[in-house]
């Protein structure tokens, strides 16, 4: 049996090894403008490794620096408080890059990220990730845009904590997971549905603040949940509760 295939069970980080095909940057968003040759190159300087769901990939404050690239499953960032309270900012998935400030300035990681399912990730050194910088313009003209578009997704939502209140913010929220759903006319679903708890993390509220919303948007019809799903059946009335809010 090969490593990848015991993810399910063994309830851990594991090294992954080749198991007849070679493992693949493709789906990275910073890499995108790579050809095959250069791919190829930066494949073979990465070490493979696959996750459970739950197990964390690197920790707050730790002094590692090395990469990480996600090409199967997702993760999320999270920070926690002084009593334990976590603090959830974005969900990562397939093409993600994430470890990159720490390789950047040296400085121990600023939040944890865990894999949500299992996970494919390939890692790089920072010195390996500090070599290719300096080589490949395609893949600093990509990070660059990643990162002014995380730092304008931040600014939004230091906005929304600044100036909603709970029920607009969770709106605000659902509203993102919506334009990230899969979207048909004008409803999306949702799927699977983040916990109460999760998106009350993200937020910085309580899962019950979350239950009494969804109930609300449910009585005047915006959304419908379905088990794990949640169609939001009009996405224009969700966007225009929260741009009343935020007055734009």
């Amino acid at each position: 049996m090969s490593r990848i295939a015991r993810w399910s069970w063994e309830g851990a980080m594991v090294r992954s090894h080749n198991t007849g095909r070679r493992h693949s940057l493709a789906c990275i968003s910073a890499f995108k403008d790579l050809s095959s040759e250069a791919l190829e190159r930066i494949e073979r300087r990465c070490s493979w490794w696959g996750y459970t769901p739950g197990k964390l990939i690197v920790d707050y404050s730790d002094g590692t620096d090395d990469v990480f690239f996600i090409t199967q499953g997702n993760a999320f960032v999270t920070l926690y408080s002084a009593d334990g309270r976590a603090v959830s900012f974005r969900d990562l998935g397939p093409g993600a890059v994430f470890g990159e400030y720490s390789a950047i300035d040296g400085n121990p990681r600023s939040a944890s990220i865990a894999a949500r399912t299992s996970c494919l990730v390939a890692s790089m050194s920072a010195a390996t990730f500090r070599e290719l910088l300096q080589t490949e313009p395609a893949v600093v003209q990509a990070l660059l845009l990643e990162l002014v578009m995380t730092m304008r997704a931040l600014i939004t939502r230091v906005y929304e904590f600044s100036t909603l209140t709970v029920n607009n913010r969770i709106q605000a929220e659902l509203l993102r997971l919506a334009s990230l759903g899969v979207q048909e006319g004008k409803s999306a679903r949702i799927a699977p549905l983040p916990t109460h708890a999760e998106i009350a993390n993200r937020i910085s509220t309580r899962r019950e603040a979350v239950a009494r919303e969804l109930n609300g948007l449910t009585r005047i019809g915006i959304v419908e949940q379905k088990g794990r799903t949640l169609v939001v059946k009009d996405i224009d009335r969700l966007a225009q509760l929260v741009q009343a809010a935020t007055g734009e």
